[in-house]
């Protein structure tokens, strides 16, 4: 029987798959985070600039479907169904810089979204169709996901480790 979907668990469930990938963050090189080819072309710094931008836009989201915004498009010009075109511009948008500029944008998303997760009443993460960008789910599912994006990332990182093509 699955457990219950509380606010405590999705809490400790970001914190877990975070830790994960930290540590394996912490046994690469900085020459090696830049390195291109652990996701198509993507680097390590490149797949933490992805994380971080998803969840540097979701309260943003959030914020405007509270407002009653009901956040038709994913960035402008872009409906939901448009994810690698998304993915595409974050892409764009922090390939050009350091790593150092990148880790600091990295840890200092995470730090506020998280902030946002702990100040949202559990009702609130658990009642379906509440943000329409959300279509019928609700926001413990967006996090749940959110949780998994980490866990791709370290997933997806360590398998180009074992290959040694870095």
């Amino acid at each position: 029987m699955p457990e219950p979907k509380t606010k405590t668990r999705i809490i400790m469930q970001l914190k877990a798959e975070r830790k994960r990938l930290e540590s394996n963050l912490a046994t690469l090189t900085p020459a090696q985070m830049v390195e291109s080819g652990v996701i198509g072309e993507w680097s390590v710094k490149d797949v933490l600039a992805h994380l971080a931008d998803w969840e540097a836009h979701m309260p943003v989201w959030v914020a405007a479907a509270r407002q009653g915004d009901p956040v038709a498009e994913i960035e402008p010009g872009l409906n939901w169904t448009q994810f690698n075109e998304f993915n595409r511009r974050i892409y764009e948008r922090h390939k050009n810089q350091s790593l150092e500029e990148v880790l600091a944008y990295f840890h200092d998303i995470h730090n506020k979204f998280m902030e946002m997760v702990d100040a949202m009443p559990e009702e609130e993460m658990l009642e379906r169709k509440r943000y329409p960008f959300l279509d019928k789910g609700a926001i413990y599912d967006w996090l749940s996901a959110d949780a998994g994006h980490d866990r791709w990332a370290k997933t997806n990182i360590r398998k180009w480790l074992k290959t040694g093509n870095q």
